[in-house]
């Protein structure tokens, strides 16, 4: 959740048009502030599904099914109203409306609500095919919203006056929730025992990546290529497929996830100890966030034209969510040390939800 707010505070201060895996025109330094955030994404979807099945063991399984169902519909329901129009756009004409990570976490939920009635085999299969084999149909492209929401970003409403991008495709996300719900299963463990299985799999996921990446074979629509540089060429060989997610990005961040999560079983370092306190708040933590960054940009804009209204126009797919001023954008120092601010910021403001939401008890306080 910290590193995902690097990369939010890159959309709203870097120089607009800029991509930092293109390439042909990015820094190594650019390319990581944004190939360490694809980490964010992949976590979110596979813990949830841990944290669901840790949740289960304290419900039925009606119960369960039950929550992750109103659960998912919040945030679907979130999504298309708060975070995309008002928190994130400064609007709520919507022009322009992205369907992101809250959508595809959304329809995770409801998708797990399903799921958690099957054989615990079963839906480990039905995860994994959704993670490996939605590659296989990269080249089949019709003119389908519907096709755009489970498989391939593109445009469900192409408008004018509206325009509705599906940016998280949902197929492969589901299947990264169901695969972590059932690993879910390895908590029950003893520790020795988790910690070999984390270790193992951690090492093979990403070895796999490696070896498939190699290949160029299949797993992704970007296949790496030797460039000017061995510096360049390692970049190639790491600029997999975020939209939607390939399978090879799946391994090259779950892998690294898995031996994270065994360096950090009963034993999290001093110096994370901190980061809990966002954890115990996540959907407060990210509506907030994007709140604190866009505030900020405004006061910045403010600051440095005498005007800000640019910061509540968002016509067009080219301008969200914003439309950037004229010589808009700031270097990579720049854009670190607003993040960081923007963490410390957030601390007191999580840790004052952490406790409110320990003294009470009403039952919304859980959609926090």
């Amino acid at each position: 959740m910290i590193v995902m707010a690097l990369d939010h505070v890159r959309d709203f201060f870097t120089i607009p048009g800029l991509n930092p895996t293109n390439l042909a025109a990015t820094t190594a330094p650019l390319f990581f502030t944004r190939w360490i955030t694809h980490f964010c994404a992949p976590v979110f979807f596979f813990l949830m599904g841990t944290g669901a099945f840790l949740s289960g063991q304290r419900r039925t399984r009606g119960q369960l099914s039950r929550m992750l169902l109103t659960r998912g519909l919040w945030l679907i329901v979130l999504e298309l109203t708060f975070v995309r129009c008002f928190a994130y756009q400064f609007n709520v004409d919507y022009h322009v409306t992205l369907l992101l990570v809250l959508w595809a976490l959304g329809w995770s939920l409801v998708a797990l609500s399903a799921f958690v009635w099957l054989p615990m085999w079963l839906l480990t299969t039905i995860g994994l095919v959704l993670i490996a084999g939605h590659n296989a149909f990269d080249s089949f492209r019709p003119a389908s919203g519907l096709w755009n929401i489970l498989h391939a970003p593109g445009f469900v409403v192409t408008g004018p006056p509206f325009t509705v991008f599906a940016s998280y495709p949902l197929i492969p996300w589901i299947g990264v929730t169901a695969v972590g719900y059932a690993l879910g299963q390895i908590y029950r463990w003893d520790t020795d025992r988790r910690r070999r299985f984390l270790l193992v799999m951690g090492v093979a996921v990403t070895a796999g990546f490696v070896a498939f990446r190699w290949s160029n074979v299949y797993g992704d629509l970007l296949p790496w290529a030797v460039q000017p540089s061995s510096l360049f060429t390692a970049l190639s060989f790491l600029n997999t497929n975020k939209y939607p997610p390939s399978l090879l990005f799946l391994m090259m961040t779950l892998g690294p996830a898995l031996l994270f999560l065994r360096t950090v079983d009963h034993q999290i370092p001093r110096f994370l100890q901190p980061a809990r306190v966002f954890g115990q708040v996540p959907l407060f933590y990210f509506v907030l966030h994007f709140f604190v960054i866009h505030v900020l940009a405004v006061v910045v804009c403010y600051a440095k034209y005498g005007a800000v209204h640019w910061m509540f126009e968002s016509p067009d797919l080219g301008n969200y969510p914003f439309t950037p001023p004229p010589g808009w954008g700031f270097s990579l120092p720049v854009i670190y040390a607003i993040w960081i601010g923007v963490v410390v910021t957030m601390y007191p403001a999580c840790r004052w939800m952490t406790r409110l939401k320990a003294q009470r008890r009403e039952w919304w306080m859980s959609y926090v």
